[in-house]
């Protein structure tokens, strides 16, 4: 049993990340379950909760929470000698600083926003302080010993924009694994989660998207799609993440589709998973991502999917979706009519399945137990 005590540097509550509150807590549990003794910490919700003077004020009343209170409680954490620091979110290493003569190891998820901030095109422009922020947590990044990525597209991004000089950090691949149980449910059990949903009608087929209004999603590109198909299929289009925005609400209006699309506001896990077992396909054109975690959830749960060739989505699907290039929308289109045919879907369900496999958490958790290994040798 592996006795290292390993410091865990989790992501501010309300930042509302969720991917990442999953991913850390995934990490703990993880290595708690193999026998590694671990600590999570995060920054508290101290003024960042103050709500009184609206979203903006509250964003820089956080950062008093994350830069300032919370390196006082880091700080008697790292007094403690852990044997190993993990900082789980590398939009987080800006306390890397604060990791001295410790060996430090940070996830990098995506280099989307570092990118961004430093004026390439990944949707995701940063204001003046923005490209501060990023250009702390690029030189934070450099302190690391080792930066594991979830994916060989972010990988090359590591090793283009990370290197300086003489620092430059080790880099390891470790995809994620999935996290919650998803599996193909029976279409009883699906159908009785379903019917809980208000003003949707589980007799209808219907296409799924899940994710948020971020312009890297490309929703506006799901609608499009979702439109060539309307008059040779009689489905729904469901939005599951964030509801739709106005304007995005007025272009599914243009569209002439806005009355069959069904919107569910962060679906518990269990509902997700009914929605990707009963699910025509999974429909994910994002332009940009760092990894893509609802194209394995789907295909856990044999679900189809028609993703991005954009990397890393291309990357995680495997053989096992059908890719288009994110703007092909006529091409997107045709690939979920596809799914119409009970045979087509049925062999695009299970390669779907068959790809799924290769993203346990079990697998990730033992790949970062050898980073640790690895890295406590080395120091």
């Amino acid at each position: 049993m592996v006795k290292t005590m390993v410091l865990l540097v989790g992501n501010y509550g309300p930042d509302r990340y969720q991917s990442m509150l999953r991913f850390n807590q995934m990490m703990l549990q993880g290595l708690r379950d193999c026998g590694i003794e671990a600590e999570l910490i995060r920054p508290p919700a101290v003024f960042g909760r103050i709500r009184a003077f609206g979203a903006f004020a509250a964003k820089w009343l956080g950062y008093i929470d994350k830069f300032i209170l919370f390196r006082w409680r880091l700080w008697r954490k790292l007094a403690a000698r852990p044997s190993l620091v993990h900082i789980c979110d590398h939009s987080n290493a800006t306390y890397a600083r604060s990791v001295r003569k410790l060996p430090l190891i940070i996830t990098c998820h995506d280099m989307l926003a570092v990118r961004g901030g430093l004026g390439e095109d990944t949707d995701c422009p940063a204001s003046f302080t923005g490209r501060i922020l990023q250009r702390w947590i690029l030189h934070g990044l450099r302190r690391a010993d080792v930066i594991a990525c979830d994916s060989h597209a972010t990988a090359e991004d590591v090793n283009r924009l990370v290197a300086h000089g003489n620092n430059h950090p080790r880099v390891s691949i470790v995809p994620l694994g999935l996290n919650y149980p998803y599996r193909r449910l029976s279409s009883e059990v699906a159908r009785e989660r379903l019917e809980k949903i208000g003003s949707f009608d589980v007799d209808l087929p219907f296409i799924l998207h899940v994710g948020s209004n971020t312009p890297r999603k490309n929703r506006d590109g799901v609608l499009r799609i979702f439109a060539h198909t309307k008059e040779k299929w009689n489905g729904q289009l469901v939005f599951a993440g964030d509801l739709l925005n106005g304007e995005l609400k007025t272009a599914a209006k243009k569209l002439g589709v806005f009355d069959r699309v069904v919107q569910i506001s962060n679906p518990e896990s269990e509902l997700l998973e009914a929605l990707y077992t009963a699910a025509f396909a999974l429909l994910y054109p994002s332009r940009f991502e760092g990894f893509g975690w609802p194209i394995i959830e789907a295909q856990a749960c044999g679900c189809p999917v028609v993703c991005s060739s954009s990397r890393p989505m291309s990357e995680v699907a495997g053989t096992g979706a059908l890719l288009r290039e994110p703007d092909d929308e006529a091409g997107f289109a045709a690939d979920l009519l596809r799914m119409v045919d009970p045979e087509e879907r049925g062999r695009w369900s299970a390669k779907a399945l068959e790809n799924a496999k290769r993203f346990s958490t079990t697998r990730m958790i033992s790949e970062y137990r050898e980073l640790y290994r690895s890295l406590a040798a080395a120091c």
